[in-house]
């Protein structure tokens, strides 16, 4: 399945933004990742057509909320309250494990950058 990622920019602090992420066939477990230049990938939040909640990391806690829309195989992430420490490039990640792990991801869009500014 390909993934096509959307919705990034450049916001001021306390600014939001909704990511899409669109994919080209039926999906399973979906999920929210952003890496830094220089650092490793980072869980943002995961949903799936199984439910589950996954374990969401404390920075994104409160403010960013993931949802989907199986008709469509899309996902969104709502982020609220931006930080200039949210600064990084969001990718989406498909596969049929829902998991807080990169590595069990099989499909990647091709991200996009969310920059904020203080």
């Amino acid at each position: 399945v390909q993934l096509q990622a959307s919705g990034g920019g450049s916001v001021q602090a306390g600014d939001s933004l909704r990511l899409s992420c669109a994919a080209s066939g039926r999906i399973f477990a979906m999920a929210w990742f952003r890496q830094v230049p220089g650092q490793d990938r980072e869980f943002v939040d995961a949903m799936s057509r199984g439910g589950g909640t996954p374990y969401v990391p404390s920075p994104m806690k409160g403010r960013f909320s993931i949802s989907g829309d199986y008709a469509r195989n899309t996902i969104y992430l709502q982020m609220n309250g931006l930080e200039p420490e949210d600064t990084a490039v969001y990718y989406c990640a498909a596969g049929t494990l829902m998991s807080r792990r990169d590595s069990d991801y099989t499909s990647w869009g091709q991200g996009t950058q969310v920059t904020v500014s203080s």
